[in-house]
C-alpha cells in the first residue's frame, strides 16, 4: 500500500499506520483523512489483519491538529461540511470499524490528533505525550467527536473543563482520568502496544467485532450530541472570534478577542 501522507507496515495478523507529515508534526490536512480512510478500510477488509497501531511519525508528535491554514477561511456552511465529512470519512469509521484500531500516543495529540486518538478503541502514550483539545482558542469548538467522546472517556465535568480552558494535560495525567490505559517511556511505546495487540490476535475476530458493536451501542444516545457539535461547529465560522483566533494563529501572535 503506498500513500503520500501515512506508512503501512504489515507483520503477520498485526497492521501499523504511521500518520508521516513530521515536518507538520503530523497534523490532519484532508489528504492525510483521506489517506487514513483508504488505509485502514484496505486493512479492516483483510481477514488476515487482526488488530491495527495508528502512530505518527518522528518522536514529537501523534498528531499535533487540524491543518489550520486549510479552512481560516471557510464559511459556516463549509465549516458544517468539513465536520460532517471529517467525522463520516475517518472518526466515526475509525471507531465502528470491525478491526481493533490501538492509538499509540507517542507525542502531542491535541485537537484534531486527541479526536483520533480517541475514535481509536483504546489508547496507550508514552510518557512525553501531551493531550488537549485547544480549539476555543481558535474561536470554534472540537467538530471532529471531541465534544462527545471526550466526556465519554473522562467525565462531563473534566471534559468540560479541559474544553474551555484549552489546557494540555500530561500523560500521567491523561491515564488518571482514563483517556489512556497505559503509560510506558518511548522507546517502549510500540513494543509494549504491540504486546497488548498479541494478545487481541489470540482471540475470535468475530467475536471481537461483535464486541466492538455492543460497546458502542451502549453511546448510540450520543448522535444527536455529534449533530450538535456538527451544526455548533460549523456556526463558529461566522463569527468574529474565528477570524481573530485563526488570523492570530496564522500570524503566530495570541489572539484578543472581542466579547460576548
Amino acid at each position: 500500500m503506498n500513500f503520500e501522507n501515512i506508512l503501512v507496515e504489515i507483520d503477520g495478523s498485526l497492521a501499523q499506520v504511521t500518520i508521516n507529515r513530521p515536518s507538520k508534526l503530523n497534523a490532519l490536512n484532508k489528504a492525510t483523512i483521506q489517506d487514513l480512510h483508504d488505509g485502514l478500510a484496505l486493512l479492516d477488509a483483510n481477514t488476515a489483519i487482526k488488530a491495527i497501531i495508528l502512530t505518527g511519525a518522528g518522536e514529537k508528535a501523534f498528531v499535533a491538529g487540524a491543518d489550520i491554514s486549510e479552512f481560516a477561511h471557510f464559511s459556516v456552511e463549509e465549516g458544517a461540511q468539513l465536520a460532517a465529512l471529517g467525522q463520516e470519512l475517518l472518526f466515526d469509521f475509525v471507531e465502528n470499524m470491525k478491526t481493533p484500531v490501538i492509538a499509540a500516543v507517542n507525542g502531542f495529540a491535541l485537537g484534531g490528533g486527541l479526536e483520533l486518538a480517541m475514535s481509536c478503541h483504546f489508547r496507550v502514550a508514552s510518557d512525553n505525550a501531551k493531550m488537549g483539545l485547544p480549539e476555543v482558542t481558535l474561536g470554534v469548538i472540537p467538530g471532529y467527536g471531541g465534544t462527545q467522546r471526550l466526556p465519554q472517556l473522562v467525565g462531563k465535568g473534566r471534559a468540560m473543563e479541559m474544553i474551555m480552558t484549552a489546557s494540555m494535560i500530561d500523560a500521567e495525567t491523561a491515564k488518571n482520568y482514563g483517556l489512556v490505559n497505559h503509560v510506558v517511556p518511548q522507546a517502549e511505546l510500540l513494543e509494549f502496544t504491540s504486546g497488548i495487540a498479541s494478545k487481541i490476535i489470540k482471540n475470535s475476530p468475530v467475536a471481537i467485532n461483535y464486541a466492538i458493536k455492543a460497546v458502542n451501542a451502549g453511546f448510540v444516545d450520543t448522535k444527536e450530541g455529534f449533530s450538535t457539535e456538527i451544526k455548533s461547529f460549523g456556526k463558529c465560522f461566522g463569527t468574529e472570534d474565528f477570524k481573530e483566533g485563526t488570523t492570530a494563529f496564522l500570524e503566530k501572535r495570541k489572539a484578543e478577542f472581542p466579547g460576548k
